[in-house]
């Protein structure tokens, strides 16, 4: 990328202020201030939502020698005497104005991929299949959104051919300000489905919406069998080229599809365009959704008319992409961040930049595995001096190549480097005891299988495993917000653990989502989070008397809830010397647990003032049965004590607070009473008083099958002998066992499990280590499948129910043994 600044001011209409620099070239836009790495050419785009405000970051970013900035006319510029400012109305339309003159100046041709699933597969495959033969750009990993749709078009280059871009959207009209940046001559169509659904009043009325990025479209690609796509485009068929592909008739690719056990199998025929059976089988998909997805990628190239003979060939090696970003524990010490999917100088930025953030926070050496970058065009000596750069720029301590081109360009660029040809040369040559203390990226093609070297490299401990969906965590926070005003504050409790999903980890993601502040339970959960780098207000809600020096040092906040607690924690800041300290005053308005009550409030007033190096940041109840409908009228009550107690201690005080008493059931269904700040907790995971539909489920238990038995009629299964069946069955043994939190409760049949997408009851008592599982039903199930305890289609409500308790239980009830991964798309 290489900019004028004066082609930035023309093209988002904006004036340029401060230290004029009409020369100044761009080389890269910042949106995120965490990403900035090198200052040199560096424009930061300070956009303003409804959770963040990148203006707030401008003092920092100049402090690191950042000199231009697009932002609001609010800036004060005379602040830094040696920035340019380009200042708009609205950052984020300017930087979409930006892209869209970008995209004109540009002669490549601009695909569009949209629809409910599958967009990001479609492009990932179809890049794999284009790779030897023009030269792209795609959109990177999931950038499909208002601000990902513009940064994605800022990455054509002069050469650029082709550019595939997704295009997604949640609410109607978003779609209109996409088709204008990216004036698409293609549309793909991968399916229409019920993603996003919440905001549109029907599948018909998204569509509709979708379709605006058709508009002046010359070409639309899309299965010909799926009728509510046929329908619309049929009656549109005059204003663009369908290329439509399927069993129908009339379809320009006629294709037989079909998917078993040993893949995907594909024939392919047009008269159009002159192929005849063309057969594609890949023994590597074995997925019907998929299977379409691998079809429509080799349709569009098919359609460019790329030569079928290697389009086929290319197909045939395609193999199902995990493209969740996963973070997981390494040896010694070690976290492995494996994002060896694809590797573009695009996808490398974007990883280092994760790399470099969690390298930091947890004190951790950067090292980046790399392979040859396989799906590019350009001149190598310029590719990898890229790269060279990247590396530099986002400081990275260790490198080591993998591949003959890799190590042929980058020897003798980066300090402490090694190379290798193959990736069976690295794995023989460097064992575990090579790697100590360090976050280690893994960024490799495909052909070079990293998936090796994650192995290699992981602390190998029992297979079961709880997978956290930072994604579906992302949605959760989002779901919450729409009920929220825009000025109420979100405390996420991350006590237990996370309830069960891990502290730090969680709490970082949350950090990002823009919540305001955390809840602990107790001092020791706040200061490991304070050590891993929290910033954000920590408030510990159960905290002990001994423990207040470590939470005056840490900056954590007490909740306090009798007169004796308050007159300590004023004494131990006077002793430290802290002027004023922050503390949470909890009132009982029915819980019959801790908390002031009303009559209370009086001498409570007093002793606060008695109290001058305290203040009340805010004050809160704990509501006993909102998520119940039976509890309603006690509910409201509790709300309106609360406010009387409050309302008497501010007026009391002379100052006003934060209150919140609506937890995540209150949220919503009792959101009118949201005050100035809401708690959210269990509903982060999946878990809603209304519709658990409305979330995702974030936390998936899994094991595995480790021994099959055969056993005869009138065998008994496990301790005491509790089960005994009664036809020839087989048992299967599983991995995990009630101190990994797999309840006993669950013995003899209670419990069932997942596997091979059939439901399995639990055979016997649940052991302290295993559990056993009839599988006579499933024929199929062999050692070494999966197991889910509880998942997306095995909801951990299913699980609590049937060991008649709490979803809270189940989740913290998770031993620390059992590992904790954490996936992101």
């Amino acid at each position: 990328m290489n900019l004028n600044i004066s082609d930035i001011v023309s093209a988002t209409q904006g004036e340029l202020a401060g230290a004029k620099q009409q020369k100044c070239i761009v080389s890269s836009i910042l949106t995120d201030s965490r990403n900035m790495f090198d200052p040199n050419g560096c424009l930061f785009v300070a956009i303003k939502g409804q959770n963040h405000d990148g203006e707030a970051y401008i003092a920092e970013l100049y402090d690191r020698g950042v000199r231009l900035f697009l932002c609001s006319h609010d800036v004060q510029i005379n602040a830094f005497p040696k920035a340019s400012f380009i200042l708009v109305d609205d950052a984020l339309r300017a930087l979409q104005d930006l892209a869209a003159w970008h995209r004109r100046q540009m002669k490549a041709r601009v695909l569009c991929i949209i629809g409910s699933n599958g967009k990001t597969i479609v492009k990932e495959w179809l890049a794999q299949i284009l790779a030897d033969d023009i030269q792209f750009i795609r959109s990177p990993r999931s950038y499909n959104s208002q601000l990902g749709v513009a940064l994605s078009l800022l990455l054509i280059e002069p050469d650029t051919r082709l550019a595939i871009i997704e295009a997604g959207i949640s609410l109607p009209g978003e779609m209109q300000r996409l088709r204008e940046m990216a004036l698409p001559e293609d549309v793909i169509w991968t399916n229409i489905g019920d993603a996003h659904q919440e905001n549109f009043d029907s599948l018909s009325h998204k569509m509709s919406e979708k379709r605006v990025i058709c508009a002046n479209a010359q070409r639309i690609f899309y299965r010909k069998d799926d009728i509510l796509l046929d329908r619309s485009f049929y009656a549109h068929n005059a204003e663009h080229e369908c290329i439509t592909w399927g069993h129908n008739a009339q379809a320009t690719f006629h294709v037989d599809l079909s998917v078993d056990e040993s893949g995907t199998h594909i024939v392919i025929s047009s008269e159009k365009y002159n192929i005849n059976n063309l057969k594609i089988d890949n023994p590597y998909i074995n997925d019907e959704a998929l299977a379409q997805d691998l079809t429509q990628a080799i349709i569009y190239a098919l359609s460019n008319k790329i030569i079928a003979s290697n389009v086929g060939a290319r197909a045939m090696q395609i193999r199902p992409i995990d493209m969740r970003l996963q973070q997981k524990e390494g040896c010694n010490g070690c976290t492995i961040i494996n994002d060896s999917y694809n590797a573009d100088v695009t996808s490398l930025s974007i990883a280092l930049d994760m790399l470099h953030r969690l390298g930091n926070k947890r004190g951790l050496t950067k090292t980046l595995i790399l392979s040859d970058l396989l799906q590019s065009r350009r001149q190598q000596e310029e590719l990898y001096a890229d790269v060279e750069r990247l590396i530099i720029n986002k400081q990275v301590s260790r490198l080591i190549c993998i591949g003959r081109n890799i190590s042929t360009y980058m020897r003798g660029r980066i300090p402490n480097s090694r190379f290798f040809v193959t990736t069976e040369e690295f794995l023989s040559s460097m064992s575990t005891a090579d790697f100590h203390g360090e976050a280690i990226l893994l960024k490799g093609s495909r052909s070079f299988g990293f998936e090796r070297i994650a192995d290699h490299l992981e602390m190998h401990r029992n297979r079961t495993q709880m997978e956290i969906n930072l994604n579906a965590l992302s949605h959760n926070v989002a779901y919450f917000r729409k009920l929220l005003k825009p000025k109420t504050k979100l405390l996420a409790m991350v006590k237990a653990f996370s309830y069960g999903t891990g502290s730090f980890e969680i709490a970082r993601h949350l950090e990002a989502q823009g919540v305001n502040a955390f809840g602990v339970a107790f001092a020791d959960e706040g200061h490991e989070l304070r050590n891993s780098g929290i910033r954000l207000p920590i408030i510990v809600m159960n905290p002990e008397w001994h423990s207040y020096e470590v939470m005056l040092r840490d900056n954590l906040e007490p909740e306090l809830s009798t007169f004796e607690t308050i007159r300590l924690y004023n004494k131990e800041t006077e002793r430290l010397g802290i002027k004023q300290a922050p503390i949470h005053i909890k009132i009982n308005t029915g819980m019959t647990r801790s908390g002031f009550d009303i009559s209370e409030i009086d001498n409570l007033i007093s002793v606060l003032h008695d109290c001058p190096h305290l203040f009340v940041e805010s004050s809160f109840s704990h509501l006993v049965g909102a998520d119940e409908t039976i509890h309603d009228e006690f509910t409201l009550s509790q709300i309106s004590l609360f406010k009387e107690a409050t309302d008497k201690l501010a007026k009391g005080l002379g100052y006003k607070f934060d209150r919140h008493i609506l937890n995540s059931a209150g949220i919503e269904r009792f959101n009118d009473n949201q005050m100035e700040m809401v708690r959210l907790g269990i509903g982060l995971y999946g878990i809603s008083a209304i519709d658990n539909a409305k979330l995702r489920n974030v936390a998936t238990l899994k094991s595995y099958i480790s021994q099959i038995r055969s056993v005869p009629a009138g065998t008994t299964v496990g301790y005491g002998r509790k089960t005994k069946v009664d036809r020839p069955s087989r048992i299967a043994v599983v991995p995990i066992g009630y101190a990994d939190g797999l309840d006993r409760r669950l013995s003899n049949g209670v419990g069932e499990v997942l596997i091979c997408g059939k439901r399995a009851p639990i055979a016997g008592n649940v052991c302290m280590d295993i559990c056993m599982v009839d599988i006579t039903n499933i024929p199929e199930a062999k050692v070494g499948d999966d197991v889910q305890l509880f998942g997306d289609e095995n909801p951990v409500w299913d699980m609590s129910d049937r060991m008649g308790t709490i979803c809270y239980e189940v989740l913290t009830g998770i031993g620390r043994r059992v590992k904790r991964v954490y996936v992101m798309e």
